[in-house]
C-alpha cells in the first residue's frame, strides 16, 4: 500500500485557480465517495480550505492511484495537464507523511503556526470516516498528524505569539490590564479591521463595547454582531471616559483624538489608566497624547514591531517543530513500512520452508536405508541451512523498515525471491528506484 498527496495551495496557485478546486461540505462527501470507487484507491481524505485543496490517498498501485487523482482534479476544475504541472504538487511516501504533519502543525500555512488548520484537518478526517472512504492507513496517518499538530503547539508555543494587527492590539491591551473581562472598550470606525478587532475583544470577554462611526447605521450593524452599543461619532468625547481601551481605525485624513481632549478625559477618569491603540493610516490619534499621564498609546508601527518580533520567534519555534516532525515521521514510517516488511518476511520464510520440504522429501526418497534418527539429522540440517540463508535478509529488511526507502527493499526482496505477497509484488521496481533514490538523496 502506497500513500500520496496531490493538491494546490496559496503558494502554488492563485485564488482564481484555487476557487475552481474548492469543495463545499456536501460536495466533499460526494467527491470522496466517487474517488474511493477507483480500483487503485483503498482510502482517501479531501482537505479543502480557502487556502488549499488536497487529496490524501492510500493506493495499491502508486502510478494508477496518482493517475486517478489527477484525472479527478482536472475534471473537477476543468483544467489542462499543463495547468496541473504548473499549479499542483505531488508528494508520495516519505514526502507525503512530512507534508501532512507540517500542514497539521501550521508550518505550511499562510500565517506560520496558525491554529485553525488543525481543526480543519480533524474535520476532514472525521468526514472521511463518517463517509466510510478512509482505511487503516489513512486513519493512522491522520490520527498521528493530529497528534503531531497538538504536540508542536504544546511544546513550541508557536501559536501563542500574535502576528495579526487586530489580535496584537488586543493582546497588548491584555498585557496592560491582565484579565479584560472587567474592562470597557471603545472602537472608532466600522470597517474590516474594526470588525476583526471586535472579535478578539469579545473573545477576551470585554465587559462593554462602544462602537462609534460617522455612519451610525454601520456602527449599529457592527454592534448587533458583538452585543455592543452603537453611538454617533459626535458622542465620542463625552463617552470616552467610560472606556479603558480605545482602538481607533477610521478613514479620517486628520487626527480625530487630540492631547487636550484626552487630558480632559483622564481628569474625568481620575487618572485611571487608559490604553489607546491607533491602527489607522493616516493616524487617528495625535502622538502628543502619549505624553498624558496614565495613557498608553501604540500606533501601527509599534504594533508592527511587536508582530515582527513575534514572527521571528515563530520562525525559531518552527525549527523546533521540524525536529519534532522528523521524529514523528520515522515513527510512522516504521509502522507503514512494516505493512510491506512483515508480509515479505512471512512469504520468504514460507518459500524457504516450501523448498526445504520439497528437496528434503526428494533426498529422503533416495536414501531408503536411513534410520529415523538419521532422517531427523538430515531434516535438521536442511532447516538450519534455510534459516541461515534467510537470516541476514530478514535482519536487514527489519532494520530498513525505519528508513524512507524501507518499502523499496521489501519490493526488491519480493522480486529477487519471486515471493507471492498479495497486492504488493511489483514488476517495475527498477523504474521507480531512481525516483526514490533521488528523494532519499534530497533528504540526506
Amino acid at each position: 500500500m502506497f500513500i500520496l498527496v496531490v493538491g494546490l495551495n496559496h503558494k502554488s496557485a492563485t485564488v482564481e485557480i484555487r476557487e475552481k478546486l474548492s469543495f463545499s461540505e456536501n460536495e466533499i462527501c460526494d467527491a470522496s465517495i466517487q474517488l474511493r470507487e477507483e480500483k487503485s484507491i483503498e482510502g482517501c481524505c479531501i482537505l479543502s480550505t480557502c487556502n488549499r485543496t488536497e487529496i490524501y490517498a492510500a493506493c495499491t498501485d502508486l502510478e494508477r492511484g496518482l493517475a486517478s487523482v489527477k484525472k479527478f482534479l482536472l475534471d473537477r476544475g476543468e483544467l489542462s495537464s499543463e495547468e496541473f504541472s504548473r499549479y499542483f504538487y505531488v508528494h508520495t511516501l516519505y514526502d507525503a507523511i512530512r507534508h501532512l504533519f507540517r500542514v497539521a502543525s501550521g508550518l505550511d500555512s499562510m500565517v506560520l503556526g496558525e491554529t485553525q488548520i488543525l481543526g480543519q484537518v480533524r474535520t476532514a478526517y472525521q468526514r472521511a470516516c463518517s463517509e466510510k472512504v478512509s482505511n487503516g492507513i489513512i486513519n493512522t496517518w491522520f490520527q498521528q498528524a493530529i497528534t503531531v499538530g497538538k504536540r508542536v503547539r504544546t511544546e513550541t508555543g508557536i501559536d501563542q505569539l500574535p502576528v495579526s494587527t487586530s489580535y496584537t492590539a488586543v493582546e497588548l491591551a491584555r498585557q496592560v490590564f491582565g484579565d479584560l473581562s472587567g474592562c470597557n472598550a471603545m472602537v472608532l470606525g466600522a470597517g474590516k479591521m474594526s470588525e476583526l478587532t471586535l472579535k478578539h475583544l469579545v473573545a477576551q470577554g470585554v465587559q462593554k463595547i462602544l462602537i462609534a462611526n460617522r455612519s451610525i447605521e454601520k456602527a449599529e450593524e457592527l454592534a448587533s454582531r458583538c452585543d455592543g452599543e452603537a453611538i454617533p461619532f459626535s458622542q465620542v468625547y463625552e463617552r470616552m471616559s467610560e472606556a479603558d481601551i480605545v482602538i481607533s481605525c477610521t478613514a479620517a485624513t486628520h487626527y480625530v483624538i487630540r492631547r487636550s481632549f484626552v487630558e480632559e478625559v483622564m481628569d474625568r477618569r481620575a487618572q485611571k489608566p487608559m490604553f489607546l491603540i491607533d491602527i489607522a493610516v493616516p493616524r487617528d490619534i495625535d502622538p502628543e497624547v502619549a505624553q498624558v499621564s496614565g495613557v498608553h498609546l501604540y500606533d501601527i508601527d509599534d504594533l508592527q514591531n511587536v508582530i515582527d518580533q513575534n514572527l521571528e520567534a515563530r520562525r525559531k519555534a518552527a525549527i523546533e517543530a521540524e525536529n519534532i516532525i522528523n521524529k514523528e515521521i520515522h515513527q510512522f514510517l516504521r509502522w507503514l513500512n512494516s505493512l510491506f516488511v512483515i508480509p515479505t518476511i512471512i512469504a520468504l520464510k514460507s518459500k524457504g520452508n516450501e523448498i526445504k520440504e520439497k528437496e528434503l522429501n526428494r533426498a529422503l526418497s533416495k536414501l531408503k536405508n536411513l534410520s529415523e534418527k538419521e532422517k531427523k539429522v538430515v531434516s535438521s540440517l536442511a532447516s538450519s541451512i534455510v534459516n541461515q540463508l534467510i537470516h541476514d535478509p530478514i535482519t536487514q529488511i527489519r532494520q530498513y523498515a525505519a528508513m524512507p526507502e524501507g518499502h523499496l527493499y521489501s519490493e526488491i526482496l519480493q522480486n529477487l525471491f519471486c515471493l507471492d505477497v498479495p497486492g504488493q509484488r511489483q514488476k517495475h521496481v527498477g523504474h521507480r528506484k531512481q525516483e526514490y533514490v533521488e528523494k532519499i538523496r534530497c533528504h540526506g
